[in-house]
């Protein structure tokens, strides 16, 4: 069989042995731009999440039960086995809701594959190559590629059927940059794919809840763990995402095997990745965009807003539907609390989705009053509000791009002061901001590990 006969072997090939120049003007050198702005918000998000009380309650279960201590739980200063930190970790990037997106799939590529990296990083096993920073860089962007890829080439038939797809195709991404790192040939990169593929999971039932988070934390465990079998030449199916009862017979509707590997190394998915502004689901944030739009011209309190008409795409209603959050993390996913807040208090950041802010009588209140329209012919990153006042003012407002879509982008401004207001939360002013300048300039970085006990909060 030749090296890269195959979808899978192709993929593999390419995750393994492909060089990420850095030649400026390239379309590689836009895409190691774009992890580089992934990697500081994944980062950021990592250790805005780190202590939440969900993360307490993972981390007390698996702690007596946890290996020798290899790598860090960042924002907490408790080192722990490379696969409970890959898990716990991947757990606190996701748990805000404030990561990256590819919008073309809705996968957030970032957390599975920076929670893999970032924990066989610190545990590299006797033989492996250094981790330098652009190693770690490399293998984060090849991790998101392989991700994206993978979801393009399923195509929506995955989603629809139920399966979280960041859990599914997120475990071949954290496989293939943790499969890098560690050195992994083509053939046993393929059979770390194979390995990945039979441990993924993920559904969507789970959204709104504690396990939507522990989906994606197990998609950078799984990878990790398929990476570090395959290195030892245990093996799998060389042919597991092409294969009649593989990965894409088995999750989808089949493999667009174009989509998939043609111009790997030329055309990349990862530079369309896209950062939230607001910490909820991704479909909101044009939503939210136009009620603070409308919340500053009309300067209204709550209690003079008498209706509120809501165009959204459909698929906002399918994925964000709830009417009656009956916490922070359901009101992540709702659209009428994300409404009601922006409109409240002309702010949607993580004090907005709290348990307390859900359940707040006030802002109950005026999410009754919230009235959607689904409208069919409004994209994605599309929204119209329009607010009518008791004294019968009315102000209006459309999204065409929302803050953050590709057509949107946020500014490196922007994604800093985000990534120093979140890794504050947990390692302080003066480390976030030192980790954020480190961050920026992984490339530069021969040594990660002062990177490391940064984001220890030592």
């Amino acid at each position: 069989m030749e090296p890269t006969s195959t979808p899978t072997l192709a993929l593999a090939h390419f995750a393994a042995l492909h060089a990420i120049a850095r030649t400026p003007g390239t379309p590689t050198a836009a895409a190691l731009a774009e992890a580089r702005r992934a990697f500081l918000n994944s980062f950021g998000c990592l250790l805005g999440g780190a202590d939440d009380p969900a993360v307490d309650l993972l981390w007390s279960a698996l702690r007596p039960h946890a290996g020798a201590p290899a790598a860090r739980l960042f924002g907490r200063s408790v080192r722990t086995d490379a696969l409970t930190a890959a898990l716990v970790n991947g757990y606190s990037s996701n748990i805000l809701d404030f990561d990256d997106t590819h919008l073309a799939t809705v996968i957030h590529p970032g957390p599975a594959c920076l929670s893999a990296v970032l924990a066989i990083a610190e545990a590299l096993p006797d033989g492996a190559p250094e981790a330098t920073g652009p190693r770690l860089l490399d293998a984060f962007l090849v991790g998101m590629e392989v991700a994206c890829r993978l979801g393009v080439a399923i195509g929506p038939g995955h989603y629809a059927r139920g399966w979280h797809i960041t859990g599914t195709c997120g475990a071949l991404g954290a496989a293939a940059a943790t499969g890098r790192l560690l050195g992994l040939d083509p053939v046993r990169m393929a059979h770390a794919f194979g390995i990945a593929a039979t441990s993924a999971s993920g559904l969507g039932e789970m959204m709104g809840g504690m396990s939507k988070s522990y989906t994606i934390a197990r998609a950078g465990r799984e990878g990790l763990n398929a990476a570090l079998i395959a290195a030892t030449g245990f093996t799998s199916s060389l042919r597991v995402l092409e294969a009649p009862r593989g990965f894409a017979a088995v999750f989808a509707d089949g493999l667009d095997e174009s989509a998939l590997v043609g111009g790997l190394g030329e055309r990349w998915e990862a530079a369309l990745d896209t950062y939230k502004p607001y910490p909820c689901g991704i479909v909101l944030h044009p939503l939210i965009d136009a009620c603070l739009q409308v919340a500053a011209a009309s300067s209204a309190t709550p209690a003079a807003i008498e209706r509120v008409e809501v165009k959204v795409h459909p698929l906002v209603m399918v994925l964000t539907g709830r009417t009656d959050p009956k916490d922070g993390l359901e009101s992540k996913l709702s659209f009428s609390h994300a409404c009601a807040v922006a409109l409240a208090d002309r702010e949607a950041g993580v004090d907005q989705f709290t348990d307390a802010r859900a359940t707040d009588p006030a802002i109950a209140a005026l999410r009754t009053r919230i009235h959607p329209v689904v409208d069919d012919s409004l994209g994605t990153d599309q929204s119209a509000v329009a607010l009518t006042l008791s004294d019968g003012r009315r102000f209006e407002a459309r999204i065409e791009h929302a803050t953050g879509s590709v057509e949107n982008p946020m500014t490196d401004a922007a994604l800093d002061a985000k990534f120093i207001a979140l890794a504050t939360r947990t390692i302080g002013a003066a480390n976030a901001r030192a980790l954020c300048t480190m961050c920026r300039d992984i490339d530069g970085l021969d040594d990660p590990r002062p990177m490391f006990a940064l984001a220890a909060g030592s």
